[in-house]
């Protein structure tokens, strides 16, 4: 049997889950739960869902005495399911997680979960730092005010809410001053950001005074985004700002325009490749990567040939494939379903054509000299994202230069300049 000596969290899901996930290891080791184990869930997908349950179980027949707590979207979507687990000894949404005093409540207040609609605002909090990573990553938004047919997310995490400048601002110094050499701002639409603020500042406006205000970040990275969303200041930090790093993840979910239409989405086929396009005339070096939903309900093979097709016209190389999930309360549940193996097919497809757009990319980079943030022993990312390993070990978090020699199962293979 394993024995827990200070919390423990296990994280599913997205980035904001990560940051949340150390704002939850604070307030619990600052309650003096050391025997805890905090899970942090995701309902993205049923499999996402059931992939929790399964841990939930495994984690209490390996640590019977340890207390075992239960938060995040699934939770928050799903609480009376989760409720009737008796392997939980404590279940909070997505609200009260965050919230020091949850971790403080006595032990007969089992299950914690709030109308999430009715959160009007997202508090930063100040983290010092991510357990064995070295890029943090900063809640600057969180919700989301659109609709998606096949997303439940909203439902887990309300409606848009933005974190204030200044306490965006007071973060990522924080985690500079604590050595962090690379940034990752986050949320759930984080193109929304700023509309619930005073004064409206859109992400661009704010990335700008952030890089202006904290001069000593040496590299800041935007998490996914709307292409059709993105605003001018945005643009222009693309264009001039070298700190910015040169990789965009793009919320695609599909390249069929009837297929987007069905999803409510808010972009076109043609926005994505006009997006990609003017980026690249602004910075030329610039990598794309994308989230991609395989065999979304009624799609045919003509609609996901127009998908595919996209991955070769935008050049995307870091592919997020999921085969379509019916999420039970969405309006897709209900459209005509693709079968299984097909969305299999179809994802399958896709992930190969990304490895073939990602491998010419690697390939591209064999002779040129990178910059590599240092993440563990001999291994990073260089500032397109593209994984590295190093000739020898240096210090996690340092931003080494370092010449790139070969490639080897999908990783660079360079050699320290300096």
């Amino acid at each position: 049997m394993s024995s827990i000596k200070e919390p423990r969290v296990v994280t599913f899901g997205c980035r904001l889950n990560t940051y949340e996930s150390e704002v939850m290891r604070d307030h619990a080791k600052n309650a003096g739960l050391d025997d805890a184990i905090i899970i942090n869930t995701c309902a993205v997908t049923t499999e996402a869902e059931r992939q929790a349950r399964q841990s939930i179980r495994r984690l209490r027949r390996e640590n019977p005495d340890a207390k075992i707590f239960v938060t995040g979207c699934a939770v928050q979507v799903n609480p009376d399911k989760f409720a009737k687990m008796g392997e939980i000894d404590r279940i909070f949404g997505n609200d009260a997680k965050m919230k020091a005093e949850t971790f403080l409540m006595p032990d007969h207040e089992r299950v914690v979960v709030n109308d999430i609609m009715s959160v009007e605002e997202t508090a930063s909090h100040l983290v010092s730092g991510f357990e064995g990573r070295a890029r943090a990553f900063v809640q600057v938004q969180n919700g989301c005010d659109h609709r998606c047919t096949f997303c439940i997310i909203p439902f887990g995490r309300g409606n848009s809410r933005s974190v204030p400048m200044g306490e965006i601002v007071s973060q990522v110094r924080e985690l500079v001053a604590n050595g962090y050499g690379e940034v990752v701002l986050t949320g759930v639409d984080i193109t929304s950001y700023g509309h619930d603020l005073p004064g409206k500042p859109t992400l661009g406006q704010m990335s700008r005074r952030l890089l202006a205000q904290v001069p000593e970040l040496p590299r800041l990275r935007i998490s996914s985004i709307d292409p059709v969303e993105v605003d001018e200041d945005l643009f222009r930090l693309i264009e001039t700002e070298p700190r910015l790093m040169p990789h965009m993840h793009i919320s695609l979910q599909a390249g069929d325009d009837m297929v987007l239409k069905r999803m409510k989405r808010r972009h076109l086929r043609q926005d994505v490749v006009d997006f990609c396009k003017k980026v690249r005339e602004l910075r030329s070096d610039v990598t794309f990567g994308a989230d991609i939903i395989a065999g979304f309900p009624t799609e045919t093979d003509e609609m996901a040939e127009n998908t595919l097709r996209l991955v070769d016209e935008c050049g995307l190389i870091y592919l997020h494939v999921f085969p379509y999930s019916s999420r039970p309360g969405t309006p897709a549940a209900k459209m005509p379903q693709v079968r299984k193996d097909i969305r299999k097919d179809r994802a399958a497809a896709l992930r190969a054509a990304g490895d073939i757009q990602l491998n010419t990319f690697l390939k591209s980079r064999i002779g040129m000299i990178e910059n590599v943030l240092v993440e563990k022993e001999n291994t990073g990312h260089t500032e397109h994202f593209a994984p590295v390993m190093l000739d020898r070990v240096i210090e996690a978090g340092t931003i080494a230069k370092a010449k790139v020699t070969g490639l080897e199962d999908g990783k660079l293979i360079a050699e320290l300049t300096g």
